[in-house]
């Protein structure tokens, strides 16, 4: 297994139509932004929309849809697709799903919340004057993060699937969607709000890929680690400074005890002793002292640590 080096981790190219939605998600987030701050037309939408209280005009929606924005919220739906991201990582015997998946969850806790923090909006039920933008007032509901994280949340079954893609891209555009739509029924959100989130969940996961040589990284060590059984103190260490690994061009881990028997590899002959020259005598490696020599232990028995191995005839009266 191959050690990733600093020259593997370089952002992977790009191409021009995924640059171009990149930066058109950008600038539609930005735009939406800069609407809410010069309190624009958005801003009345805003408003007219939290007056007409959709609650109201269809209250026989309002039990299923209380439960349905669940699925909106960051606990719940990471868990129900972690659970999904396992199993992905026990076929493929990598942890790149899980690792994938929080990646993408730390990205949108310092986007979104950097922004939620910055702009301190509040709520529909919260509002103080009509018309107005409600912004820094110690608020967090812009951009609206039940929005964002079902985009994401949903998003990473899209891009973690291989031969059910396109239905993972359904299933995320469906959830994110509803999601959205669900909060403006309820008034928790205003309209920009859900037009910023999703917004913040796209751009998570368009830029998602120039992670990957750190997802692919942490995924190596990870195996690695596992393979190895090495402790969790032990998972970020490079495996030559590890006495347990050999120097080689793949950097392969020893071979264990048994594994060269099993494998019909050629042991190596145990090396002569002192005396082992002189005729008839005895091989030193059998354990026993020839001549007065310095007795050697059987294989599989050390000396304690600190300790050396004693002369066979210490102790013993010299007859000379």
């Amino acid at each position: 297994m191959k050690w990733p080096t600093e020259g593997d981790l370089r952002w992977p190219p790009l191409s021009r139509v995924h640059k171009a939605l990149i930066a058109s998600t950008a600038a539609f987030y930005l735009a939406v932004l800069l609407a809410v701050l010069t309190t624009s037309r958005l801003v009345a939408l805003d408003w007219w929309v939290m007056m007409f209280k959709p609650y109201e005009h269809w209250p026989a929606l309002q039990h299923f849809l209380n439960v349905y924005v669940i699925a909106g919220q960051r606990g719940p739906s990471s868990i129900v697709v972690a659970l999904w991201l396992g199993w992905r990582c026990w076929r493929l015997r990598s942890w790149r799903p899980l690792l994938v998946m929080g990646v993408a969850l730390v990205l949108l806790n310092m986007s979104v919340g950097a922004v939620k923090i910055g702009m301190g909006r509040l709520g529909p039920h919260y509002a103080h004057v009509a018309g107005s933008n409600e912004l820094f007032l110690g608020g967090g509901i812009f951009p609206s993060g039940h929005t964002a994280n079902a985009v994401v949340t949903w998003g990473i079954v899209a891009y973690v699937a291989i031969r059910w893609r396109r239905l993972g891209a359904l299933l995320a555009g469906f959830m994110g969607i509803t999601v959205g739509l669900t909060t403006l029924y309820l008034g928790t959100h205003w309209v920009s709000d859900v037009l910023a989130g999703w917004a913040a969940g796209a751009l998570v996961l368009l830029v998602l890929p120039l992670f990957e040589p750190v997802i692919e990284s942490a995924d190596v060590r990870l195996r690695t680690a596992w393979a190895l059984r090495l402790g969790p103190f032990n998972w970020f260490r490079k495996p030559t400074d590890d006495p347990a690994w050999t120097a080689g061009e793949d950097e392969q881990p020893p071979v264990t005890k048994g594994t060269a028997k099993a494998k019909g590899a050629p042991t190596a002959a145990p090396a002569a002793g002192p005396g082992s020259a002189r005729g008839g005598e005895r091989s030193p490696a059998r354990g026993r002292a020839v001549g007065g020599a310095t007795a050697v232990p059987k294989p599989g028995k050390r000396p304690l640590p600190g300790t050396a191995a004693q002369p066979a005839n210490k102790g013993r009266r010299l007859v000379g």
